[in-house]
């Protein structure tokens, strides 16, 4: 039951699994309903809440006491009231996620822009899960879209998986559809993120994730960053950045999910790329 489980775990599950999201629209999804569904008070959920909240205030101010990383951050290309949608899986629904520091940055450095940035990450999600909701976002008519997918094609289940959810060809088709989805239906500018790599050893052992028997492949990660690094458009390549395996600073103890030293990493390229 997750109110047996400690505060930390309890916190490590609430900063990824957002049941309001996919039940949006409902009537009252709410804060307090969503603790319910957890089976815990509300109190605890908005404290959890909050520390990863005041997480991304913390990683953006001290990101913007750089002055040269400031002013990257001013030149960013994002035009007053422009909607920007952060596409992806748990990496960017995370409470701590680059996108919510970018997010964070843009109301402290530029708050006269009106900018307006959607958390669009639902944990778990592969490509062809994000093709499948895909609509809700071209409703918004967004301007930009950053799309950091394919971490959870490469995810394999069991002890001895004998595939991933995905294969790399089928990734590949998915990732043109997105971007034809967009391109036909949206006047969006679109950046890929490439899928960061892991430590499969932690992600084994881990108290969730190796419970869970859920594995990870480095080579798939990898793949799937080449097919990114071979379409027109931008590419944050977090690849070499975060190194292989993974540098340990940069990932939480489950070996999978970005520390928030890793999602400072990951937006400070993203600023790097878009405002050069």
């Amino acid at each position: 039951m997750f109110n047996q489980l400690s505060f930390e775990q309890q916190a490590y599950i609430l900063q990824f699994q957002h049941p309001d999201k996919l039940l949006a629209g409902l009537p009252g999804v709410n804060d307090s309903a969503v603790a319910a569904l957890f089976g815990i008070e509300l109190s605890l959920y908005q404290r959890i809440k909050d520390h990863f909240a005041e997480n991304v205030r913390g990683a953006a101010t001290e990101l913007l006491a750089d002055p040269d990383f400031a002013a990257k951050v001013d030149k960013l290309p994002f035009l007053p009231g422009e909607i920007i949608v952060g596409l992806g899986d748990s990496i960017t629904d995370d409470w701590q996620s680059w996108l919510e520091i970018l997010r964070q940055l843009l109301v402290i450095r530029r708050p006269n822009d009106n900018l307006v940035v959607v958390n669009a990450g639902i944990s778990g999600h592969t490509t062809a899960d994000m093709n499948g909701r895909f609509l809700a976002i071209v409703a918004q008519q967004p301007k930009w879209i950053l799309c950091m997918a394919g971490t959870n094609d490469a995810r394999g289940h069991g002890l001895r998986p004998t595939k991933s959810m995905i294969s790399l060809e089928e990734t590949g088709k998915n990732l043109v559809m997105l971007r034809a989805f967009a391109a036909n239906q949206t006047t969006a500018q679109w950046v890929w993120i490439t899928p960061a790599t892991v430590i499969p050893e932690k992600i084994a052992t881990h108290w969730f994730l190796g419970e869970m028997q859920l594995l990870w492949s480095n080579e798939q990660l990898a793949g799937i960053g080449n097919q990114m690094r071979q379409m027109r458009d931008p590419v944050v390549d977090l690849q070499p950045i975060f190194g292989v395996p993974a540098n340990a600073n940069y990932l939480l103890d489950d070996g999978l999910h970005p520390s928030l030293a890793g999602q400072k990493a990951i937006v400070r390229a993203v600023v790097e790329k878009l405002a050069g």
